[in-house]
């Protein structure tokens, strides 16, 4: 556990700049995304992973510290708490946001998905003779026959 007394003050408030300056940076990227999203624009949402996976890990690792060294906070006027309150409830609604709407393409991908296999079955259900166990060459109940269906996300 880091002891808050080995950090200056300047030092803190360095952390505290970089805090609000993964917030803003993370907002972005969201903000990015969830229009991407709603345009479904997946190849914008595919250039945005990496950067938004190491802004997380880096906004996850400034919250930690925060979280174990709350007193680190107090080198903040009112103003500037005010303004990281803003910031962090802008930043919460727009992972709200994108978490619906990821869960809506995924959702919807998936229906999608579904709705092709089941045409599938469906036709070579229809379609598909198969031996008998009398050794019979006849339609039969073709249902769990294996059908492979290639697929990019």
């Amino acid at each position: 556990m880091e002891n808050l007394q080995q950090f200056n003050t300047e030092d803190l408030r360095q952390k505290i700049a970089d805090y609000r300056n993964i917030i803003s940076v993370f907002s972005e990227i969201l903000q990015n995304e969830n229009q991407a999203l709603k345009a479904f624009d997946t190849d914008t949402v595919g250039k945005l992973f990496e950067k938004k996976a190491h802004v997380v890990g880096v906004y996850r690792t400034l919250v930690a510290f925060f979280i174990k060294n709350k007193e680190a906070l107090n080198l903040l006027n009112p103003e500037e708490r005010a303004e990281i309150k803003s910031q962090t409830a802008l930043l919460d609604n727009l992972l709200k946001e994108n978490d619906q709407l990821l869960k809506t393409r995924m959702e919807t991908g998936q229906t999608v998905m579904n709705s092709i296999i089941n045409f599938a079955k469906a036709a070579n259900k229809a379609n598909a003779t198969s031996y008998g166990s009398q050794g019979n060459y006849s339609p039969l109940d073709n249902s769990k026959n294996a059908i492979a269906i290639n697929r990019t996300l």
